[in-house]
């Protein structure tokens, strides 16, 4: 397939800047083989089943971005990609020429040494605890095509309300819609809600860069799934419901010879795209994806290409509000996934 297959047009328009006022009053494109319905994300309540397992990715957001001055002077932008340690990270950093390994970047006083080059990343050491320190000198890391800085807003609202881990760098998004009120209704559907974690690392906004979508790598994220997580999957005899394209990349990475889900931590770099045969999971709630990205290559392989791609271009002419703040998608999983 070619990277230019996932193309659509987007007006500039209709990229959220910003959250809406309640998290569940986005609106819900529906995409199954009667092709797309439109809804009110609080409609996925009926869209459930009683028995089905609906599977949430309970990663935190870290305050990954800071900004700092080079031992020689200079300004220096820090994106954590991943934390290694209690005390390391692998970074990118934007500075105007690279960094050798023993040199510093003051942040907030304090200083933090390169430890090495890894490939188009720095591995840094932080003085203290880590995740301490971005919580004191950290800023949210909002999504580069959220053209403003973060606000003291998005420190609650660039996270689910069920966020239990921290470790990632940017927000499992299709989480956002979801309110304790939604949850607890949701719940007394008959669903059971179960969680995994995979910390979504800065490289989720790499964007494809062959027009052969083979060659493309995925960055490596890491996951852990829960024994009790496993347990109910291997069980279950409703659908598997996955709550974004980061919980259904656990799931189909972490299948056993067997099919069935292994418990425990790993890490996936696995690349989604049509032809795919998806084996874990059934249904997906998902947001709006950048045109040629890895994410909307996914949703066309679960959902179907032809279909995606056209619901794609109806979201547009019925102006869905797009991307990490927008609105979302609920599909079914479908049976021919070739363009």
């Amino acid at each position: 397939m070619r990277r230019s297959d996932f193309r659509y047009a987007l007006p500039k328009r209709l990229i959220a800047q910003a959250p809406l006022a309640e998290r569940a009053a986005s609106r819900l494109l529906v995409l199954d083989d009667r092709g797309a319905t439109h809804r009110q994300f609080t409609d996925l309540v009926d869209l459930l089943r009683p028995g089905d397992l609906l599977v949430l990715n309970d990663t935190r957001v870290v305050k990954a971005r800071l900004f700092g001055t080079k031992d020689t002077g200079g300004k220096a932008e820090i994106l954590v990609e991943r934390m290694e340690s209690d005390c390391e990270a692998l970074c990118q950093v934007r500075v105007s020429k690279p960094l050798k390994p023993g040199r510093t970047v003051s942040v907030g006083g304090a200083a933090v040494l390169v430890v090495a080059r890894c490939g188009a990343f720095y591995r840094l050491r932080f003085p203290g605890d880590l995740g301490d320190f971005l919580e004191a000198h950290g800023d949210v890391p909002l999504p580069p095509y959220v053209e403003r800085p973060a606000g003291p807003e998005d420190a609650a609202r660039y996270q689910t309300v069920y966020a239990d881990r921290p470790g990632a760098v940017a927000a499992p998004t299709a989480g956002l819609h979801f309110d304790d009120a939604l949850l607890q209704a949701i719940g007394e559907r008959g669903v059971r809600i179960v969680r995994v974690t995979l910390h979504v690392g800065a490289g989720t906004f790499q964007p494809v860069r062959t027009e052969d979508v083979s060659r493309h790598r995925m960055h490596e994220e890491r996951f852990d799934v829960p024994v009790e997580t496993a347990c109910a999957l291997n069980a279950r005899r409703g659908r598997v419901v996955a709550v974004g394209t980061t919980g259904v990349r656990t799931l189909e990475t972490w299948l056993d010879a067997d099919g069935r889900v292994r418990s425990g931590p790993g890490t996936t770099a696995l690349f989604i795209v049509p032809g795919y045969r998806f084996r874990a999971v059934d249904a997906l709630v998902t947001n709006f994806h950048l045109p040629e990205s890895t994410l909307i290559m996914l949703v066309a392989a679960f959902a179907g290409y032809d279909r995606v791609m056209d619901a794609y271009r109806e979201a547009v002419a019925r102006e869905y509000r797009f991307f990490s703040y927008g609105d979302a998608m609920f599909c079914e999983r479908d049976g021919e996934a070739s363009p």
